[in-house]
């Protein structure tokens, strides 16, 4: 398994994404904060920070479908909670988006915009439903991909960690062959360049870190203004 990620600050003084890379545990993650007076940038380290200890805690899993989703409402339950006892920082959120390899199974579990995406076969296939008022949009029919990149409403998320006392987290799961790709990203990158450009991107790049790396590029070169983030995991 090889494993790459690449944040970039975009044209914001401050990035509140957080990623986590660890192939050991196959624990991977990333998150994009939101609030003011650095709560973003806080509420996104905070949730990776929860992820990792829970699912470290879990030698081995038995119930991974469970553990995952108890991982995010974990990382809820502090966001929240710190937020409550933190003034400047109430109100806090994240987008939270967790992928977990048992075997060769995935366990990914969801909350926000962020996205996971699998590539097998020369495809792309989104696997995460975005929790935001435009992908609302989309869903109904009243807009398409491409005007919800530029819609001014576009960072209004429906759902996120630790803005409420408790969440409902999406859990999703896929068997894994030789050859997969799954990545991780925030809005930064699938906010800016389109599902079929991510795809040749990382096909035709050599290696994980490149395909990363470019990813990233792709995405400032296009005028992303937001904080940008991609974590790409191999399976071989």
């Amino acid at each position: 398994m090889q494993a790459k990620g690449v944040t970039h600050r975009g044209l914001r003084d401050k990035n509140e994404d957080s990623f986590l890379i660890e192939p050991e545990q196959k624990i991977f993650a990333v998150a994009d904060g939101m609030g003011g007076h650095r709560a973003g940038e806080v509420a996104s380290a905070l949730a990776i920070k929860t992820v990792k200890e829970y699912l470290f805690k879990i030698k081995k899993p038995k119930e991974a479908f469970k553990d995952i989703e108890k991982a995010v409402q974990e990382a809820n339950k502090k966001v929240y909670s710190h937020s409550c006892r933190n003034s400047k920082q109430e109100g806090m959120g994240t987008t939270l988006t967790v992928l977990w390899i048992v075997g060769m199974k995935a366990y990914v579990a969801h909350v926000g915009d962020s996205r996971a995406y699998l590539l097998r076969d020369g495809k792309i296939v989104l696997i995460t439903s975005d929790h935001s008022f435009v992908q609302e949009l989309v869903r109904e029919g009243s807009i398409t991909e491409s005007e919800a990149r530029v819609h001014p409403r576009r960072n209004l998320l429906t759902r996120a960690v630790g803005i409420e006392k408790e969440t409902s987290v999406d859990v999703i799961s896929f068997s894994l062959k030789k050859g997969d790709f799954v990545l991780l990203c925030t809005d930064g990158l699938s906010g800016t360049i389109s599902d079929e450009e991510i795809k040749d991107i990382i096909y035709s790049s050599k290696t994980v870190e490149e395909a990363c790396e470019k990813l990233v590029e792709a995405a400032c070169n296009r005028g992303g203004e937001d904080n940008i983030t991609s974590v790409l995991v191999y399976i071989d």
